[in-house]
């Protein structure tokens, strides 16, 4: 599933009040910091799908040339969009997705942040939350 005009909050279970810049851990890129590399140097460059794909063969280390699977046979299962990812989850960063679903991330105590979560012109989406809620 791709977003277009369309903003994804920080989860409400967040415990960040200001964005943290996601790093590898054990000196191997995490999800979060390939996400956040690839979206953070590329803003609106690539759509979510683009990005999940460059995720997958950065984390696995696979390059053009060794690729076994082609990006249609790496979608036929689903993926979780970006209201799951760990850059709204944990690390405190907005996503937007232009029209043309071209996606941008935002620090949740930015100045473009809040201007997204006042517009009346894009849908604004939470995050997922990380822990289940208590009953």
């Amino acid at each position: 599933m791709s977003y277009k005009n369309t903003f994804i909050k920080i989860s409400e279970d967040s415990e960040v009040n200001s964005a943290i810049t996601p790093l590898p851990r054990n000196n191997k890129p995490t999800i979060a910091s390939i996400e956040y590399d690839i979206i953070s140097n590329n803003p609106y460059k690539y759509t979510q799908e683009d990005v999940q794909f460059q995720t997958y063969l950065i984390k696995n280390q696979i390059n053009s040339e060794q690729l076994d699977e082609s990006r249609e046979h790496f979608f036929q299962k689903p993926k979780a969009c970006f209201r799951a990812s760990p850059l709204v989850k944990k690390y405190g960063w907005g996503i937007h997705y232009d029209d043309e679903g071209k996606i941008a991330i935002y620090d949740c105590n930015s100045e473009g942040y809040e201007q997204f979560l006042n517009s009346e012109s894009i849908t604004l989406l939470k995050g997922m939350r990380s822990k289940r809620s208590g009953k």
